[in-house]
């Protein structure tokens, strides 16, 4: 493909390298990119040395630092299974990344294209995941006798930076609410035990 473009003198620059290993460009200079079937493969361990994830890893990083602010990067990609998608996607937003993936044309086996799509910057409305196309599927569905509403694009995940989660607690279940719970239980004829000064009570880590 390089040697195809060096025939045709196309206008820019022209780069040979291992995506995986980062890409080697200046921060802020790029104002796009545009990648077909081609980060999948970042997925897969060719070599021993080969880790996915630090690769993974290693691409999504330089590229967030090589792009300006508010650029737009958008990959079409040919995942082998959900978890691989999580994978890549996961990757992306961990970089700093805000979009998601579109799936066009789901239920079409022939038809259907995954496109992850990305802005480098934190979110805004801008960074939102864009639709996908729709058209007649009548003749490339698996389902033929299936509405427009199966054929409209699937927005996979639209997300931001991973958020941590939050921690459960037992707010609201000290002694008063065990009491009124039990009223209620006796309201509806359950046998429930009597009240004592050891109803609700803490117990302490050893038993």
């Amino acid at each position: 493909m390089l040697n195809i473009a060096l025939e045709r003198e196309v206008e820019g620059d022209l780069l040979l390298g291992d995506m995986g290993q980062g890409l080697g460009l200046r921060p802020g200079v790029v104002d796009g990119a545009i990648s077909i079937s081609a980060v999948q493969w970042l997925c897969n361990a060719d070599k021993a040395s080969h880790e996915p994830r630090l690769r993974l890893k290693a691409f999504f990083g330089s590229l967030y630092r090589c792009l300006a602010r508010g650029a737009r990067a958008v990959f079409q990609i040919y995942p082998e299974s959900v978890a691989q998608r999580e994978l890549i996607l996961g990757a992306a937003m961990r970089a700093g990344f805000a979009g998601g993936v579109v799936v066009d044309y789901p239920h079409s086996s022939k038809s259907r294209k995954e496109f992850l799509v990305l802005t480098c910057g934190p979110p805004s409305i801008s960074s939102e995941a864009p639709k996908g196309k729709v058209g007649d599927m009548e003749s490339c569905s698996d389902d033929e006798s299936s509405g427009d509403e199966e054929n409209r694009t699937v927005c996979i995940s639209d997300r931001h930076r991973p958020r941590k989660k939050q921690k459960i607690t037992n707010k609201g279940k000290g002694r008063e609410w065990v009491l009124k719970k039990k009223e209620q239980m006796r309201r509806k004829g359950c046998a429930v035990p009597p009240d004592t000064k050891y109803t609700a009570r803490k117990r302490k880590a050893r038993f």
